[in-house]
């Protein structure tokens, strides 16, 4: 019996952490700073969030491309192309919506990390 009321807890425990991702929305702009080891750039997203899709835009060094990218749980991707190249975006969002951290690839010829701060009041 025990057994049963553990994993009955440890169930809801889930279910409401996947509650709380679930009611995160990511729309707004964010402020985003990537470091690309000898790079470093602060481009702009400003998203908007329908379920798990992502749409939007990139603003930065390299101009303005649309955004497509998805939320699942806790997991954020990103996807743009800037002069010819595929850029792509993968991280995690924090709890409170306001911070997502990751890793991110420009078309093979640079990698690194990034911060995306959510603007406040968006």
């Amino acid at each position: 019996m025990k057994n049963v009321r553990g994993t009955l807890v440890l169930g809801l425990v889930v279910l409401c952490a996947a509650a709380i991702y679930a009611a995160v929305d990511l729309s707004g702009t964010w402020n985003v700073q990537v470091d690309l080891g000898s790079q470093k750039g602060s481009p702009t997203f400003v998203l908007k969030q329908d379920g798990e899709k992502l749409t939007g835009t990139y603003s930065g060094a390299l101009g303005e491309s649309p955004i497509a990218g998805t939320v699942k749980g806790s997991d954020v991707t990103i996807d743009f192309e800037a002069s010819g190249a595929k850029i792509h975006y993968s991280g995690k969002v924090d709890k409170d919506g306001k911070k997502i951290t990751g890793d991110c690839d420009y078309g093979g010829q640079a990698s690194g990390t990034f911060v995306a701060t959510k603007k406040e009041g968006k």
